[in-house]
């Protein structure tokens, strides 16, 4: 349907929905969620009986019509709608990727150790998650909140439940980002348990508290500093080395060069934050070119569109890009 307003064309475009309770979700509290589709497409919406009326120039209209049919689908499978997927979907839409809307949603990576499904919910992660599953080596490099140790340690349970692999790796360079690790009190593992602690919150995540302490007692799990990886070969191993860009060049050659047959390694990093000392330069961003045309090397960029945390966070992130950028 076309409305002539003196000299705008308005196009009407209604998607029809099966309850109240779908269209409740869809709204959001407070019609919070209705209020991003209309600031992201710059259309109107409105309920109208069994069916959602959009109102809006006919590419705005279009477009939201497009997003909300696609986000009933989600809710349809029981998937929440909030802001960010919201803003996410409409960028998807926005690139001719509109079908992709609901395929993230589709595909269950694994599930929590209380049942909750984890699933892709950006393109840079499902990319992510396809390269864990096909490489030997994958780089995972991206923002914070991006997922990329979070996929990373469920892809290594999953693999541990399948049977691929003996036992799972994780560790982490413990570089002191301004506070100095002498300082903190009690032993060695003490002072660098704080530095590890991301990581034993994804393993309780996925394993619950009691399995992980079994699994670590039996040395199925291991989760160590950097340093303890010196002069190891790691065999049938899923291994994860956690913020990579704090390492040095000598330290990921070492790293890189420890795993045995059977093994997968990750290595995550974000090439914006790296504390080490100015003269030293990060063994990410060296790795990141050295390896770039080696096979079997996967390494997938992550931005601030793929930041699945609070929206704010994706804000913050995008600023820091922008005051980079200028400087």
């Amino acid at each position: 349907m076309e409305i002539k307003t003196g000299s705008e064309s308005l196009v009407v475009r209604e998607v029809p929905v099966e309850s109240m309770d779908e269209l409740i979700k869809l709204f959001g509290v407070f019609d919070e969620n209705l209020k991003v589709i209309e600031s992201e497409t710059g259309a109107r919406m409105a309920a109208s009986g069994d069916c959602v009326r959009i109102e809006g120039e006919e590419g705005s209209a279009e477009l939201a019509a497009v997003v909300t049919d696609k986000l009933l689908v989600n809710i349809r499978r029981g998937e929440t709608v909030d802001r960010g997927r919201i803003r996410y979907a409409v960028d998807l839409a926005r690139e001719g990727n509109a079908d992709l809307i609901t395929e993230l949603e589709s595909d269950v990576v694994a599930f929590t150790a209380k049942g909750r499904r984890i699933k892709c919910k950006t393109l840079g992660q499902k990319k992510y998650v396809n390269a864990l599953k096909r490489n030997t080596v994958v780089f995972g490099v991206g923002p914070a909140g991006t997922g990329k140790t979070y996929l990373a340690v469920a892809m290594a349970v999953l693999a541990y439940k399948n049977k691929e692999v003996e036992k799972i790796i994780l560790t982490r360079p413990a570089v002191e980002a301004g506070e100095k690790l002498g300082f903190l009190p009690g032993d060695l593992q003490n002072k660098v348990d704080p530095y590890l602690r991301p990581l034993y919150d994804a393993l309780y995540d996925f394993l619950g508290v009691e399995t992980f302490k079994n699994l670590s007692e039996r040395g199925v799990i291991e989760v160590a500093p950097l340093a303890y990886m010196r002069g190891r070969t790691l065999s049938d191993a899923y291994i994860i080395l956690d913020e990579a860009q704090n390492c040095t060049i000598e330290q990921m050659k070492m790293f890189l060069t420890r795993f045995g047959e059977g093994s997968r390694v990750v290595v995550t990093g974000d090439i914006t934050q790296i504390d080490l000392p100015p003269e030293k330069r990060s063994g990410l961003v060296h790795a990141l070119g050295v390896l770039r045309e080696v096979e079997g090397i996967a390494e997938i960029y992550l931005t601030y569109k793929d930041v699945v945390r609070h929206e704010m966070v994706q804000k913050i992130v995008t600023a820091y890009d922008r005051a980079q950028k200028r400087n």
